[in-house]
């Protein structure tokens, strides 16, 4: 399985996730527990949710098959690329941080925070 799909079937599982706690909160259901119902509703083992949710177990041909068909989704949507439904907490969490040191520094503090930022991404993507 290449690299890219991987990733794609990871994002996609995480989106998917995503989407139905917010549904769940919103019907009233407590935070606490909805990794277990989410891996219960998908009929896989919550070791199995955890590992692929964090990228420990690529999600194979017949486990994605299995989660689209749980879900009620055609098969191969978790094999398309789409933009997130949303930021995740740990998103916002890091882009309040990012704009509060942003918001708080001169303009040369703010130059620095941005050749910080593309020094991390140029090394991210050098193989």
């Amino acid at each position: 399985m290449s690299q890219s799909i991987a990733t794609t079937r990871q994002r996609n599982l995480n989106s998917l996730f995503q989407q139905f706690a917010e549904r769940e909160v919103a019907a009233g259901a407590q935070p606490r527990g909805l990794e277990k119902s989410f891996a219960e509703l998908l009929e896989i083992k919550s070791t199995t949710w955890s590992m692929a949710k964090s990228g420990a177990r690529p999600i194979g041909d017949k486990l994605a098959r299995q989660i689209e068909q749980r879900a009620s989704l055609e098969p191969g949507w978790l094999d398309e690329e789409r933009e997130p439904a949303g930021m995740s907490a740990g998103e916002q969490q890091f882009l309040s941080m990012a704009l509060k040191a942003y918001r708080g520094t001169n303009s040369a503090g703010r130059k620095e925070l941005k050749q910080l930022v593309k020094t991390w991404l140029e090394r991210r993507e050098q193989p």
